[in-house]
């Protein structure tokens, strides 16, 4: 059975520290990034299946670093995790590729539900390419 894979992208340590402890309690295989450009790096040596990015970063911002994802790596998943009030935000993701989007502070059980349906969907592609 594939082993998933998550890895989270966001330069507030602790936050994503924090987070990823969580996840890896509920059987996940988590990765950390702290910026756009440690993500990328990641990504190329050991692509995830789903990414869980901030569009808010120091440095490339959440938007580039799903750009350069979708163009290098189309079938990985990227959930965006934005500020409150800014669903505007969410929805230019979504015209860049995204999966999906939640507003911070997240409801840790919110974003494991979409973990998973975002796993599913890649699932689903995989077996598509690995029928053909």
């Amino acid at each position: 059975m594939k082993t998933w894979k998550v890895l989270l992208v966001d330069d507030e340590v602790e936050f994503v520290s924090t987070l990823a402890e969580r996840l890896g309690l509920r059987d996940l295989h988590v990765d950390v990034a702290n910026s756009g450009e440690q993500a990328l790096s990641q990504i190329e040596a050991d692509p995830p299946s789903v990414v869980v990015l901030d569009v808010m970063m120091p440095g490339m911002s959440g938007f580039a670093v799903l750009e350069r994802i979708k163009s290098m790596h189309p079938d990985i998943e990227v959930i965006l995790l934005t500020g409150m009030g800014a669903a505007n935000e969410g929805m230019a993701g979504l015209r860049q590729g995204a999966f999906d989007y939640l507003v911070k502070p997240l409801d840790l059980e919110e974003l494991i539900q979409k973990i998973g349906e975002a796993m599913k969907k890649s699932a689903g592609r995989t077996r598509k390419h690995d029928g053909q």
